[in-house]
């Protein structure tokens, strides 16, 4: 059995042979790519695919939003670079938005410096850019990945974040959210609710893409959020967007990167396919052997493998120590897929990688 037939069986309600491994490598291959160990248009060829079954790993996470915003005549948009900086102004007729992120050559990735949304002021001009935003269909990625993914994994594409998650993880931050909803909490849920307006379109359209599965790409941490936030600004968007996903067929997932005991269980109860990215005991706050008594039945839990654990800050005796051990916790019952949490980072060791699926092979047949 290959690891699309076993996923499928188990998001289907079925047993297959063994617990599912599937890990998101965009990071690692990415970071191979910029030390040219891969070549450049890698991730747009069939290598990735070939990539992913020589390592013997289900593919799925490198999704992207089928769909494209396109702003009204009324927003003006500039980016540019300044040195290793990225800088992106919109102006509209209420004022400016800019954000600011620099490049980090050290970790192949990069940093916001400035938010997109700094304080209540902001907030008539995030009203105006969402209620003259439109989303148009983006599925051309989606259809190459059907024709190649074949045996080795789904094909996975992104709704957008609730707007709540929007602004805390990406425009500007839990702070300046905390802020704002104390300066002006009126106008703030004003804002969330002109912006979920827009987003609907967008996770209707991301429902009728050629895709199998749709991530809501929340990265929840629950330090950050919490039950209060989580009830008054996101809870029903969720089970509204999770319901449309459905509705259409998919299967629906939710990407939770962060510590989990205090929204795991809030989270069992939207209605997910899926909860992915879970991180376990010890870098995450809870153990895979707690995950089900917290989260309840109902959803599929996916996650155990820390990043830090592909890398030689980890010895090779408690890599498998934690492999076996996550493996006799998810043989119990076909509702777990193995997966990394969250990415496999760019100083992975590759025998690790290769090494799960001996592991999962020897350690993942059901009990």
């Amino acid at each position: 059995m290959n690891e699309r037939q076993r996923l499928l069986k188990l998001l289907n309600g079925e047993r297959p042979d063994r617990v599912p491994w599937f890990g998101d490598l965009d990071y690692w291959t990415g970071a191979m790519m910029a030390r040219q160990e891969l070549p450049a248009d890698f991730k747009q060829s069939e290598a990735q695919f070939d990539f992913h079954r020589d390592y013997r790993v289900g593919f799925y996470l490198q999704g992207y939003f089928p769909f494209r915003a396109e702003y009204d005549s009324t927003v003006e948009v500039r980016s540019w670079h300044e040195g290793d900086a990225w800088i992106r102004r919109l102006r509209t007729p209420k004022g400016a938005l800019q954000e600011r992120h620099v490049h980090l050559p050290a970790s192949f990735t990069s940093a916001c410096c400035e938010h997109l949304v700094k304080t209540a002021a902001d907030l008539p001009a995030v009203r105006h850019l969402y209620e003259h935003t439109s989303f148009r269909p983006d599925y051309d990625e989606a259809r190459r990945r059907a024709a190649l993914v074949q045996d080795i994994g789904v094909v996975l594409c992104y709704t957008p974040k609730t707007p709540f998650m929007q602004l805390v993880a990406l425009d500007a931050g839990i702070q300046a959210v905390v802020d704002m909803i104390m300066d002006d909490e009126d106008g703030f849920a004003q804002t969330l609710k002109v912006m979920e307006a827009r987003l609907d379109d967008a996770v209707e359209i991301a429902a009728r893409s050629p895709s199998e599965c749709l991530m809501l790409p929340e990265n929840l941490s629950s330090e950050v959020v919490g039950r209060r936030f989580f009830h008054q600004y996101m809870r029903d968007c969720q089970a509204k967007w999770m319901g449309q996903v459905h509705a259409a067929g998919k299967h629906s997932f939710i990407h939770m990167d962060g510590t989990l005991a205090g929204l795991l269980r809030e989270e069992g109860t939207v209605g997910f396919t899926v909860l992915e990215a879970l991180t376990p005991y010890p870098v995450g706050d809870v153990p895979v052997s707690q995950w089900r008594a917290i989260a309840g039945p109902k959803s599929i839990l996916w996650g155990g493998l820390p990043g830090v654990y592909f890398t030689p800050l980890i010895g090779e005796r408690e890599f498998d120590r934690h492999v076996r051990e996550v493996m006799e916790v998810m043989r119990r019952e076909p509702r777990y897929v193995l997966g990394v949490a969250d990415q496999v980072p760019p100083d992975a060791l590759p025998e690790r990688v290769r090494r799960v699926a001996d592991l999962a092979d020897c350690h993942g047949v059901y009990a």
